[in-house]
């Protein structure tokens, strides 16, 4: 008796701009928007800017409860970042949101010279970070890390979920200079509260420990390992280092986690294998005379298709199912 295969689910349009969340995964809306009304409760000098991408970056909750503090400064990125650096030289504390391919590609030179150069106290928040739209090359800021980590000064942040974000958005306010977080919108999962976890600028938190493998990660690869770890159970055992600051970099976490045991070492990262976290640990393992078995998971060197999310993600190696059959195959 013949049996029919089950057709493939065939994914729809929507699927391009997904939330990175599993089905039944607990989430939390818009954790950036409600964490920065908070905080303009306590710091009156707070406004908010973006290029007319409010409700994108959910940055329209706060410009609803605070709308003589909020500017929409249309389609015009270079324009959004020299009002935010004069913004800041008159005292106040410009928290500014775009896309993430927006801000760093488009508005570069102005970050560089008019924010990062005078050490002015600008707070760029930034959506789509790496493969987290299917909308191609042109909103896919796969070298975002790479750009920002390579202006003097600039401090960069990318929050697992949105509890980091949550603890993120105070603990950037407070730091003195110029910050880019990469920001999750949206319906955001909620992984980190089950780890007794707080987020600390500048910190790398080990989040489970474990004999074989030891996954240092950043943003949503976080999430991707924590997940990866739980599938390997009872055959590997995985330790997660989760990594939301990537500059300045705690190289003593790092190091302290390396040099415990012979472990298979993996960096994991939504951003291409160029220029972000995977190259900073590298250089600091060769900087510090440590030669561990090295491993990425990263974006590939190349301009990414467009796509459903889910069928990208597995394309280029960045979802559950392809993390844990990279770290088998490197056993």
């Amino acid at each position: 008796m013949s049996q029919t295969a089950t057709p493939p689910v065939r994914l729809k349009t929507s699927a391009m701009i997904a939330s990175i969340a599993a089905e039944g995964q607990t989430t939390r809306p818009a954790p950036f928007g409600h964490a920065l009304n908070a905080l303009a409760e306590q710091r009156p000098d707070l406004v908010g800017l973006t290029a007319d991408l409010s409700k994108y970056t959910d940055l329209h909750i706060f410009a609803a409860a605070h709308p003589k503090r909020f500017f929409q400064m249309g389609m015009a990125e270079q324009l959004l970042v020299a009002a935010a650096g004069g913004m800041a030289k008159e005292g106040l504390l410009p928290f500014v949101t775009s896309y993430a391919v927006f801000a760093t590609r488009r508005a570069y030179d102005f970050i560089h010279q008019i924010v990062a150069e005078e050490h002015l106290n600008v707070k760029l928040c930034c959506a789509l970070p790496g493969l987290t739209t299917g909308y191609g090359p042109s909103h896919q800021a796969t070298e975002d890390l790479a750009l920002m980590r390579a202006i003097p000064g600039m401090t960069v942040v990318d929050p697992c979920d949105a509890l980091d974000i949550e603890q993120a958005v105070p603990e950037i306010a407070a730091h003195r200079g110029p910050v880019y977080m990469r920001l999750l919108r949206g319906n955001v999962p909620v992984v980190l509260d089950e780890y007794d976890y707080r987020f600390e600028l500048g910190k790398a938190k080990l989040l489970r420990d474990g004999r074989d493998v030891l996954v240092i990660s950043s943003g949503l690869m976080t999430m991707r390992a924590l997940e990866t770890a739980q599938k390997l159970q009872g055959s590997v055992d995985v330790a997660v280092l989760h990594v939301p600051t990537i500059k300045p970099l705690d190289e003593a976490a790092i190091l302290h986690e390396v040099r415990r045991s012979d472990r298979l070492v993996v960096v994991a990262e939504n951003h291409a294998v160029i220029g972000g976290l995977g190259e900073s640990v590298a250089s600091l393992l060769v900087r510090s005379r440590l030669s561990p078995q090295f491993r990425q998971v990263a974006l590939p060197d190349r301009f990414l298709d467009a796509g459903a999310l889910p069928t990208l993600h597995d394309r280029y190696g960045i979802s559950t199912q392809a993390f844990v059959q990279s770290i088998q195959s490197w056993l």
